[in-house]
């Protein structure tokens, strides 16, 4: 019996430690090559970590707000920013938990990055800002405006989270695997199933964009390095996002805000269409508009659309 408990504890023993030495081995392969650290990179030192941002241009602050999926990071706004910044200073930050920010282990909600989207304004533009936000961050925008609508300007939501799975909430099922997620070795392992290579270029031919042409093989390399930085510690805010943490209910919020709302979709994405009428039906200010032949990136896909769409609204 001691034999079997002892070879018992050797197997577990060796396979952890197998297990730790494979997490060790695929962060490096994936952020070896650097992208993301540029001489471009500043950082505001916020209560709950430091944020990663850039600055460029001058004229009226505009801001970059990323999705929340895996990978996601300023760099997804790369081919816009440049041609905006003679009307514009233009920002873009990665949020808590994503990129090159801080991704202290905690518990990731939509609150949270309200409060980081209103301080950042706040502190670092320091004047009213409009705002650029993409999927699931959708909310936590229109929430922060609301309640405080005299540092925003105008929004324009790209492909925006739908209203129904904004309500779903943590249940026992999400609670175990957000637990399961955010344990050391194994979570990091399961998290690493979710965040590699033929999961990330999957996700761009299926999801992202609508022509698997136009995936470029940098795109996956930075979105694939932006989920690995810091020793994999984004697997806080994945463990969060599919625990449920980050959804929250924004109808009394869009019902009440007043500030001039753009939503621009791509004619692909899943029911994107149903989505933004949905929000008009709350909001009949809103304006809407469908960029063709693209899906949940037209930013990346499609960006000289997306450029003008953004120089006729702002």
């Amino acid at each position: 019996m001691n034999k079997k408990l002892t070879t018992a504890i050797m197997l577990t023993g060796t396979s952890v430690a197998a297990i730790h030495g494979i997490n060790k081995i695929h962060t490096s392969l994936c952020t070896v090559k650097n992208l993301l650290d540029t001489s471009e990179n500043f950082y505001y030192e916020w209560r709950f970590g430091k944020i990663r941002y850039q600055r460029k241009g001058s004229g009226s602050p505009l801001l970059f707000i990323h999705d929340l999926t895996v990978g996601s990071s300023s760099y997804e706004y790369h081919r816009l920013i440049n041609n905006l910044t003679e009307k514009h200073a233009v920002y873009s930050l990665d949020l808590l938990g994503y990129g090159m920010s801080d991704k202290p282990p905690m518990t990731y909600t939509n609150n949270l990055y309200e409060q980081l989207v209103t301080d950042f304004i706040k502190s670092v533009i320091g004047k009213k800002a409009s705002v650029v936000v993409t999927g699931e961050s959708v909310p936590f925008v229109i929430m922060a405006c609301h309640n405080n609508p005299d540092i925003f300007n105008k929004i324009v939501c790209i492909n925006p989270q739908s209203l129904y799975l904004q309500n779903q909430i943590p249940s026992k099922q999400t609670d175990l695997f957000k637990i399961l997620i955010e344990t050391p070795i194994l979570g990091t392992f399961i998290y690493h199933l979710f965040s590699n290579r033929p999961g990330i270029e999957k996700t761009f031919w299926k999801t992202y964009f609508c022509d698997r042409e136009e995936v470029k093989e940098r795109y996956i390399y930075n979105y694939l390095e932006a989920a690995h930085l810091d020793d994999s510690h984004a697997k806080y805010t994945f463990a969060s996002y599919v625990g449920k943490y980050m959804n929250m209910s924004i109808l009394h919020e869009l019902k009440e805000i007043d500030n001039s709302i753009l939503m621009i979709g791509g004619e692909k994405e899943k029911d994107i269409q149903t989505i933004i009428e949905n929000y008009k039906y709350y909001n009949p200010a809103i304006e809407d508009c469908y960029i063709p032949n693209t899906k949940h990136l037209p930013q990346l896909e499609a960006p000289d659309e997306i450029l003008d769409q953004l120089r006729m609204f702002l």
